[in-house]
């Protein structure tokens, strides 16, 4: 459907939304507005570069202007608002449980905060449970402060309103998820080399690990835990991807035959040297959203193939899946937004520490006087949009301070 003077009503409802939010305007807000005016879903990619490019011209009027130009546009914007606070949720009436599952790679950062306070402001909107899991089950990727650090940062951030979860902690209930995945017949322990699985997943062939029948599975399962069996590296856990989801033959070379679980001989820096099996993310995360009885899950949009894979996990199990929603990026054109990039330079004496000054951490941020509403605040301005938000440092913080206000 043709809008009609669509430019012009763009620009109308990004000064609107500008002004609302001290001169800075949200692209998904805009596009609420037009879909209120009958854009369609389909448009969204080739109109989006036009309310990019016309919210950077407006940015730059500053909000007296903004002012002076809306009043002379404002009878182009329908009676019905650019949205306004938080989009709704589906089947959310009875409150919702959601989470946000950082790991142990160092403190949080302005990402985490943005991303882990949106679902955290739909908790506050619905009412329900705000869960912090910290995924650990790599213990090669663990930096040991970054337990007491995030703590820390989820205190300052939610009070006590968050239930702390630490996936190494719960590897028995993983085990036994893992146990009823080979018991029915939708988990096989495979042997092939990680580079001949490939050749093989490649080609679209099966796996010759795949026909092993479940008393066989199960006694490879046992053998991965013994150091008399297996060895780091000889077996991994797969799932066995369903005939109605393709099998071997799936057109995304990422769900044939996904691993669930691997020998990883690392010490823990919890559970020191207890386990040799692992759980993998997509079974970890799909067996903690199924006893944590999650019911909406908000995460980046570079995680799409990981929800397919728990989607299917979740299918076998007779569960029914979360409803989800998926976020862009936020892009800095010059600040880095890498926790384990963060603590290496911090390793390397670049910072004084998690709350150095210079640092977009949410320690740092906090001695700054930073308050948690003002997290809150910009990410409910920002909103559900899969749309990367490409910004500098600068106009960052100038909108950052616009909600510390």
């Amino acid at each position: 459907m043709a809008i009609k003077n669509l430019d012009k009503k763009i620009r109308a409802y990004s000064l609107k939304n500008a002004i609302a939010h001290g001169g800075k305007a949200n692209p998904g807000a805009v596009l609420s507005a037009l879909f209120n005016e009958g854009l369609e879903k389909s448009e969204v990619k080739s109109i989006m570069p036009t309310i990019q490019k016309i919210i950077k011209e407006i940015e730059k009027l500053g909000i007296t202007k903004q002012k002076k130009e809306f009043e002379k546009s404002e009878k182009l914007v329908s009676e019905r608002e650019c949205r306004e606070g938080l989009q709704e949720l589906p089947n959310a009436e009875k409150s919702v449980i959601m989470r946000f599952a950082p790991s142990p790679s160092g403190a949080l950062h302005i990402g985490h905060a943005l991303t882990a306070c949106l679902s955290y402001a739909y908790v506050k909107k619905y009412g329900g449970k705000f869960i912090i899991r910290i995924e650990d089950t790599n213990p090669q990727n663990i930096y040991p402060p970054a337990y007491n650090l995030i703590k820390k940062d989820s205190e300052f951030l939610f009070g006590k309103k968050a239930k702390i979860f630490i996936q190494s902690e719960r590897m028995e209930i993983y085990y036994k998820y893992a146990k009823r995945l080979i018991k029915d017949g939708h988990a096989y322990v495979c042997s092939c080399s990680g580079n001949d699985f490939r050749e093989i997943a490649k080609k679209k062939k099966d796996c010759p690990c795949r026909n092993l029948s479940v008393k066989e599975n199960q006694q490879r399962w046992k053998e991965m835990f013994d150091k008399k069996g297996f060895s780091e590296g000889e077996a991994v856990l797969r799932f066995f991807t369903p005939k109605n989801h393709g099998g071997m033959t799936n057109p995304n070379p990422a769900m044939r035959d996904f691993p669930l679980a691997r020998i990883n001989e690392t010490t823990h820096p919890l559970q020191k040297n207890k386990y040799r099996v692992w759980p993998l993310m997509n079974l970890s995360v799909t067996v903690d959203d199924i006893e944590m009885k999650m019911t909406h899950i908000i995460r980046a949009k570079e995680h799409k193939d990981n929800a397919k894979r728990q989607q299917m996990i979740y299918e076998v199990l007779g569960k029914k899946y979360p409803w989800e929603g998926y976020l862009g990026r936020w892009k800095f054109t010059d600040m880095e937004l890498s926790a384990s990039k963060i603590t290496q330079a911090i390793k390397d004496k670049k910072y004084s520490g998690w709350d150095d000054p210079r640092l977009p951490t949410v320690q740092a941020l906090k001695n700054k006087s930073y308050k948690p509403e003002a997290f809150l605040k910009m990410a409910e301005h920002r909103g559900l949009s899969e749309v990367d938000k490409v910004i500098n440092k600068k106009d960052f913080f100038d909108l950052l301070d616009e909600f510390n206000k």
